[in-house]
């Protein structure tokens, strides 16, 4: 199969959806549905974290270094900072044997 043919067949599959994304952008909500909606993104994230922190078998250190994360950001709203200290917590588990 030919590159061309694959990049075709992926932008058909994947325009459409987005297509309707973004117009559902203009669409009125109830609110149920704008309240419901809103936590998407929290459950999504979590769907992604929690496997990989609690599934390895360094789970106490990651443990660690996302509850300091975790913690930073709801206190400061920074990114950087909540990135840099999650690290930071994590290697000082490393290097203490957690």
């Amino acid at each position: 199969m030919s590159g061309w043919l694959v990049i075709g067949l992926m932008w058909a599959v994947t325009y459409p959806a987005r297509l309707l994304g973004l117009s559902l952008g203009r669409l009125n909500l109830p609110p149920f549905w704008q309240a419901f909606l809103r936590f998407v993104p929290v459950s999504v994230f979590a769907a992604l974290v929690v496997p990989d922190v609690l599934g390895s078998p360094e789970w106490a250190r990651r443990l660690v270094g996302a509850a300091v994360a975790g913690a930073l950001l709801w206190r400061t709203r920074n990114l950087a900072l909540g990135i840099l200290g999650g690290f930071a917590a994590y290697w000082a588990a490393r290097l203490a044997g957690l």
